[in-house]
């Protein structure tokens, strides 16, 4: 939607409130409503502001200590909030409501680095210096719950049901019970210029996977949030409650973030070697550098405690560095061919921010390139089985050190925007070791 089409909107009484928002670590959009005609007259031009702190807390509000982005000596001050207005959308779920993602500047114009959606916008701008154009699609997972979210938060996330009865794997009979809601979904969303290709069920009880169109990065992690947010709205008010946890239940398959990225040049797939009718040297250099620097980048992959729970064997998730045609227990599977032939980078959970993702991707694949590196022998069988395999990072802990220590990453995303996001991951980690668990409470309570 352009700004003229917001106009006329306004002036049919069809909006009355714009979302303003930008993306968060976490992965969440975070802003304000704004009435509809003072974004038109006034932060339309000049935007708007918000508190420095927002980039630097926990999950509960609270500020967090070390960050030098932001911090109590400096007074907590404001950023910018600058419309994209590439982004202007309506939002059919949300009576009179349209929605505008922005990106943060400091007071003297400049983007702050850190943000997830400066990150990417970054490697974009390695790509574009190469004439070179990232195509990229996210498939998201989730779990669907009979209870609404007041219920669920009210039973501390006990005993929930979940929309299914028994494993709904490319079922069309089970979740046509929830059919209400996917409708909704697919169609709210294509009228958000979100487009959607397909829903599915999923293997786990309740589990559903939805796919978005390919396109180039930034749009693609744009809509991947508005999805999110909207998701849980639409779930909300039909009465049920979704999670994008990685991992819910151990009991349970997690939820993934599937991730498929090709890199073209005047129209023409990179990866594809026409002649050979098989993958190119460009593909084998870009995928060797996925391969040797995806386990430094993996805080990108899977950003939280709960992330690591899901790299089960046999799970569907990967748990070794490998790469196959078609195999769905190697790191990174590779389908397609022709402008279609491109890798799927299988680590990534339902809780991974969009942005970082497609970013790590991007920086590794130019760097394999630039290295001249090559992926190696396809891997055939059962990688979860395979000792001799590298394994992936096994907790946050391990992630944030391998970023701290990752020169590459330092290169590819500059010193502070390194430093913010292990200080984020090792804030997370100081809170979980502080925390005491339900798992410590059965185990310890009676018998130690």
């Amino acid at each position: 939607m352009n700004i003229q089409s917001l106009k006329a909107r306004i002036t049919r009484k069809e909006i009355d409130t714009v979302l303003v928002v930008f993306p968060d670590v976490f992965g969440r959009l975070i802003g304000k409503r704004m009435t509809a005609h003072y974004f038109v007259d006034q932060a339309l031009k000049s935007g708007t502001h918000g508190c420095n702190y927002l980039l630097t807390l926990n999950m509960e509000m609270e500020p967090l200590s070390g960050f030098k982005l932001a911090n109590w000596e400096k007074g907590f001050g404001d950023f910018e909030i600058r419309p994209d207005l590439s982004t202007l959308r309506i939002l059919p779920w949300q009576q009179g409501a349209a929605m505008v993602i922005c990106d943060l500047h400091h007071h003297d114009g400049k983007l702050v680095e850190e943000t997830p959606r400066s990150v990417l916008r970054r490697q974009l701008d390695a790509l574009a210096a190469k004439s070179l154009v990232c195509k990229i699609a996210s498939e998201l997972e989730f779990f669907l719950f009979n209870n609404t979210y007041p219920a669920a938060f009210a039973s501390n996330y006990h005993n929930l049901t979940p929309s299914s009865d028994y494993r709904i794997d490319y079922h069309t009979l089970q979740p046509a019970r929830d059919e209400a809601i996917f409708r909704a979904m697919r169609n709210f969303m294509d009228a958000a210029e979100v487009p959607v290709e397909s829903s599915k069920g999923e293997w786990g009880k309740g589990q559903h996977e939805v796919n978005f169109i390919y396109d180039e990065p930034l749009p693609v992690a744009d809509r991947h949030m508005v999805f999110k947010q909207g998701a849980k709205e639409i779930a909300d008010q039909n009465g049920k409650s979704l999670t994008f946890m990685s991992k819910f239940d151990a009991a349970e398959v997690g939820s993934s973030c599937h991730i498929h990225q090709s890199i073209w040049q005047k129209g023409k797939s990179l990866f594809w070697d026409p002649k050979k009718q098989q993958g190119s040297k460009y593909f084998r250099q870009f995928l060797g550098g996925l391969m040797k620097y995806s386990p430094e980048l993996s805080y990108f992959y899977a950003p939280t405690i709960n992330s690591y729970k899901r790299y089960q064997s046999a799970s569907w998730a990967p748990t070794k560095m490998a790469w196959a045609y078609d195999n769905r227990t190697v790191g990174f599977r590779v389908v397609g061919e022709g402008n279609s032939f491109r890798v799927e980078n299988r680590m990534p959970g339902a809780d991974a921010n969009p942005y970082l993702a497609f970013a790590a991707m991007i920086a590794a694949g130019l760097a394999g390139v630039k290295e001249n590196l090559d992926c190696g022998e396809l891997y055939e069988g059962n990688a979860y089985l395979d000792p001799k395999l590298p394994s992936l990072p096994k907790s946050l802990r391990e992630a944030a050190d391998l970023l701290d220590g990752s020169q590459f990453a330092r290169k590819a995303f500059s010193d502070p925007v390194v430093n913010f996001y292990v200080h984020t991951a090792r804030c997370e980690v100081e809170a979980f070791d502080n925390a005491v668990t339900d798992w410590e409470r059965v185990r310890y309570f009676e018998r130690i």
